[in-house]
This record gives structure tokens, C-alpha cells and sequence, in this order.
């Protein structure tokens, strides 16, 4: 808490500003529409890196958060007081950052791939300077930004290594699809099975569980794809691509939107609005532009 008490004395405005602004790129918004936007439009192969990277790390870090259940740093420390427009965003367990998380998942595989030094160091100034807008905030602590980021960065290193193991060739895809379902069922069933004891209450279970769904449709939609649809990001011209890409943001939009006003917002509801999102990304959407485009060819 020092040091985060040391960061509270130094804040400004601007300061304020300026880190809420870079800790946005943290968040799973951003992280999907990247995604997004290499699956279908760019590099199909890469967005998978980050699809896994991204997937398998968030589970990891979910299942942290409600086995340690750490208070965020103004629990811990009554006297601490995080910026306050930061705080919505924060929810929750604080140990390992989320925000962390997310932005190392996807800037350090760039840096992985990038050719250029200089693109690789700034990718990796991106990610920890997220990290440190998150204590900055007052959000969490140094020990939560550190253990997300080398946790990713196993996560990303791992994938990266046996990265043909996932996306060249499919003899290896029905293990791998099924591997990760069944730690996606395993993560939902503890999250559940902690709150009905008790231990947690519904907003961390949730949180989890949206994970857990998440990870359950990259499974089942990287399965498809992969020895189904087997879709080419190619379209045409640059507007081809970016209408694209632009209407199936927009469509994702509508479907997370329109789940809870259908539905509601139930445990269940939010891991199934997660599952059927990310499917929508894999596999339905893929397929409705794959048929538009061979109809106009």
C-alpha cells in the first residue's frame, strides 16, 4: 500500500485524465474489437493467438480472484482513496488485475510478432503502462499488476511456442477444443459452487462465469471453424472490410444488449450471452459474410 499511497500524493487532474484514458485499452471491449478485426478482416491465424492467449489467461485469473478474494486497495485501507472515476470499473476481487490481464494478452504477443524493435518496446511499454495506470488509479496493488502480467505472459509464451500445434493442421483440434471446454465447465462449476456456499456472492460468481461461457464458445467455435467453415478474411477493397467490420461490432452489440433485455441478467443468462457472443465472432458471422460474399461473386 505504500507505494500506491505514494502515487496518491502526486495525482493531478490531468494526471487523473490521462491514466483513466490508458487504462481504457485494458478493457474487454477494446481487446475483442482487436480481435475481431484480425479474425475477420486481417489474419485469421494471429487473432487465434490472441483468441487463446486471451481466453485461457482470463480463466486462469478469474479462478484467482474467487480462490484468494482479496479486497480492492480502499478495503484494505479505509484511510486510501482510489480515484473516483475509476471505481465503477473496478469490480470484482483485485487480485490478479483483470485490466492487466487483458492488455498484456494482447500486447505482448504483438511484441511477439512485430519485426521492428522499436514496435516491440513500445508494445511492451503499452502493457505496463497500463498495468501501472491501474495503480495509479488506486485500483490495485503493485503484487496484483505484477502476478497478471507474468501470468500472461506465461500464458502468451506457452501458446506462442506450440502455436502450430493449435493452428497448423486439425489432427489436434477436437483435443484441444475439448481440453479447454472442459477447464471452462471446471472454472463455471467452482465459481457456482462457491457461491452457493457462501464464500462469494453473485457479482464475483458472475464474473466468472461470463469467463467460463467465453471460453466454452471459443472452444466449440474454434471446433467449427476449424474443420468446418474454414472462412478467408479476404472481401475486396479497404471499405469492403471496414463495413465489415463495422457491422458485425454493431450486430455483436446488439446480441450482448439484447440477451439481458430478453433474459435477464442471471448467472446462467450472462455466461450464455458470453458463449453465444463469442460464437457469434468464431463461427455465425464468419458464415453469414462467407455466403453474402460467394452470392455477389
Amino acid at each position: 500500500m505504500a507505494f500506491l499511497t505514494f502515487l496518491e500524493g502526486i495525482r493531478t487532474p490531468f494526471l487523473d485524465r490521462l491514466m483513466q484514458f490508458i487504462t481504457y485499452f485494458g478493457q474487454e471491449i477494446i481487446i475483442i474489437a482487436v480481435i475481431c478485426a484480425l479474425y475477420w478482416c486481417a489474419d485469421k491465424r494471429f487473432a487465434y493467438m490472441l483468441g487463446f492467449t486471451y481466453f485461457t489467461a482470463g480463466l486462469l485469473v478469474q479462478s484467482l480472484k474467487i480462490t484468494f478474494r482479496v479486497p480492492r486497495p480502499w478495503v484494505l485501507d479505509p484511510q486510501f482513496k482510489a480515484v473516483e472515476s475509476a471505481i465503477p470499473g473496478a469490480t470484482g476481487y483485485s487480485f490478479p488485475s483483470g485490466h492487466t490481464q487483458g492488455a498484456t494478452c494482447l500486447f505482448f504477443p504483438l511484441a511477439l510478432k512485430a519485426k521492428r524493435v522499436w514496435v516491440k518496446v513500445s508494445c511492451v511499454l503499452a502493457f505496463m503502462l497500463i498495468g501501472f495506470s491501474r495503480m495509479y488509479l488506486g485500483v490495485h496493488t503493485p503484487k496484483d499488476v505484477i502476478v497478471s502480467m507474468l501470468l500472461s505472459i506465461a500464458v502468451s509464451s506457452i501458446i506462442w511456442h506450440f502455436q502450430r500445434l493449435f493452428l497448423d493442421g486439425t489432427q489436434h483440434v477436437k483435443m484441444i477444443a475439448g481440453v479447454l471446454a472442459a477447464i471452462s465447465i471446471a472454472v463455471a462449476a467452482y465459481a457456482l459452487v462457491l457461491k452457493s456456499r457462501g464464500t462469494i456472492d453473485m457479482k464475483y460468481a458472475a464474473d466468472c462465469c461470463k469467463a467460463a461461457g467465453a471460453g466454452l464458445g471459443f472452444a466449440l467455435g474454434y471446433y467449427i471453424e476449424r474443420t468446418r467453415l474454414k472462412f478467408s478474411t479476404r472481401t475486396g477493397h479497404l471499405s469492403s472490410q471496414a463495413a465489415k467490420l463495422i457491422a458485425g461490432l454493431l450486430l455483436a452489440l446488439v446480441i450482448k444488449e439484447g440477451f439481458s433485455l430478453l433474459f435477464g441478467t442471471s448467472i446462467l443468462v450472462k455466461m450464455a450471452e458470453y458463449f453465444v457472443l463469442v460464437l457469434w465472432v468464431l463461427v455465425l458471422y464468419p458464415y453469414l459474410f462467407s455466403r453474402f460474399g460467394r452470392r455477389q461473386a
